[in-house]
């Protein structure tokens, strides 16, 4: 709560809250700040100290009044791309490059022309996203983060695994010299056996490691696409997906996710209209909505990427907590027209930052091209750790002892959602939960960030944002009761 204090006045503290906010992208371009009235409601001061407040903020260049409709966080590309000269960001060209406009999907009745028209916006800002998870709100468990807290991850086998690598020799030579272009021998060795469990078969010749599986979505994309090239990404999807490809200069095509797997029609819609060139899937876990691919829809999808000659990217990022029998497009498709990708951020070691891809054998030699053009090599001494990691069954064990502990946790999140409201819109599964709040989650999140809770609201995961009553929860992170308490409380205060 703000607080009377001689070195700072109220309204000095309102303002810096807010700047604070803004310049972490914990309030994203574009967002709207509380109405004047509300803000005072919400923070316990009078409306004259909020105006005071929000006088500053403009001054400071942090927000933009729009009359009768109040105040928003400036977008400093915007303003930069309107001084004489500067160019127009990629966004302003959403009918050329960015989601696609009304026009361009007409013919998909599917969807409404109102719906297309709001694809002229911006997409979704995703570093606001990014820096919010990494941002430390609070020492609180955050429901909105996309990986497990830290106290899950520990483990002894890691440093164990450093050290074992970590001789005066081998520290030397790893140090000395560049690693292997397509990554230690011994860890695409380990991958390749371990892709095999999966029903993937890939020979080490077929795997390129990458800094993180995030890496692997960019070299793939910046080897089979040009600016201008149609990809379709599920939606609702992966926000860094979707900025990421606006960012190359894609034009984006929203393909609705559902419980058996993309939607089929639209695709088949799109692969007529616009020849797109690659196709973005998580089958198995699909964030946020926890879905798993069935054989039947896998089949139909590969159908379509033969027919209409197309490449499909696989993100099996949640492969570590699914059971080894989950369909996957690659398993089926035999590494044809299909590329595997995966990591292990998000069950060992985020900082390790290591990913790799299992891709056909005619375009390995392009992939390693582009890799080798970005990064060089990735770093030998963290794969051969990782390498020993697997070898040693230790990853196997530890993943174990993950998915047990997530189940547990699961099953009391999803209880407490329930008491305190919420509904789930999809079936609970996976790490990720998607909840249907009944309020606009937007307007929740900023309520909830006073109270050290940092939440992901639905419009972040959707090509171009827009009101949502939904939130995506993790599930490690929202088994406490403290939690569900604030968010009841702050919930029916939106309502």
């Amino acid at each position: 709560m703000l607080m009377k204090a001689a070195s700072q006045s109220l309204t000095e503290q309102l303002s810096a809250r807010f700047a604070e906010r803004i310049r972490s992208r914990l309030l994203a371009p574009g967002a709207r700040l509380p109405s004047v009235r509300l803000c005072a409601e919400q923070q316990g001061v009078s409306v004259s100290t909020v105006v005071a407040a929000y006088d500053q903020l403009l001054a400071q260049g942090l927000v933009v009044a729009r009359k009768n409709r109040g105040f928003f966080v400036r977008d400093a590309s915007l303003n930069a791309a309107s001084t004489p000269g500067a160019k127009a960001p990629a966004a302003a060209h959403a009918g050329k490059h960015g989601p696609m406009q009304a026009a361009d999907l007409a013919p998909l009745g599917a969807w409404s022309t109102a719906s297309w028209m709001a694809a002229r916006q911006a997409p979704v800002d995703a570093t606001a996203l990014i820096r919010g998870m990494f941002h430390k709100v609070s020492n609180k468990p955050q429901p909105g983060m996309g990986v497990f807290p830290p106290d899950w991850l520990e483990t002894t086998f890691m440093p164990a695994a450093v050290r074992k690598v970590t001789s005066v020799s081998a520290l030397r030579d790893f140090s000395l010299q560049y690693g292997e272009p397509m990554g230690d021998s011994g860890l695409r060795r380990a991958l390749s056996q371990k892709l095999s469990a999966l029903n993937v078969h890939a020979v080490p010749e077929q795997i390129i490691t990458t800094v993180g599986a995030t890496h692997a979505l960019d070299i793939v994309s910046r080897t089979l696409l040009r600016a201008g090239d149609c990809v379709m990404v599920e939606e609702p999807g992966w926000a860094v997906e979707f900025a990421r490809l606006d960012a190359l200069g894609m034009r984006i095509l929203p393909v609705p996710r559902r419980a058996d797997g993309p939607d089929l029609e639209v695709m088949a819609q799109y692969c007529e209209i616009h020849q797109p060139k690659l196709f973005v899937s998580v089958s198995v876990f699909h964030n946020p909505t926890g879905y798993c691919l069935t054989p039947g829809s896998a089949h139909r999808v590969l159908q379509l990427a033969m027919q209409h000659n197309f490449h499909i990217v696989e993100d099996d990022t949640y492969s570590h907590l699914a059971p080894e029998h989950a369909t996957r497009l690659c398993s089926l498709d035999g590494l044809q027209r299909t590329i595997y990708v995966s990591g292990f951020a998000k069950i060992l070691a985020p900082g390790w930052r290591v990913g790799f891809m299992a891709a056909p054998p005619d375009l390995v030699e392009r992939l390693l091209d582009t890799k080798l053009l970005a990064t060089l090599t990735t770093p030998a001494l963290l794969e051969k750790a990782l390498a020993w990691c697997i070898d040693q069954g230790q990853l196997r064990r530890h993943a174990e002892r993950i998915r047990t502990r997530l189940d547990a946790a699961r099953a009391r999140s999803v209880k407490l959602a329930i008491a305190h409201g919420c509904h789930f819109a999809t079936e609970p599964a996976g790490l990720f939960g998607w909840v249907d709040t009944g309020v606009d989650t937007d307007a929740l999140a900023q309520r909830m960030l006073d109270e050290g809770y940092l939440i992901a609201p639905g419009a972040l995961f959707h090509a171009v944002r827009a009101p949502s009553t939904l939130m995506r929860i993790n599930f490690a992170t929202t088994q406490e009761a403290a939690f569900w308490k604030v968010f009841a409380r702050l919930r029916d205060a939106v309502k």
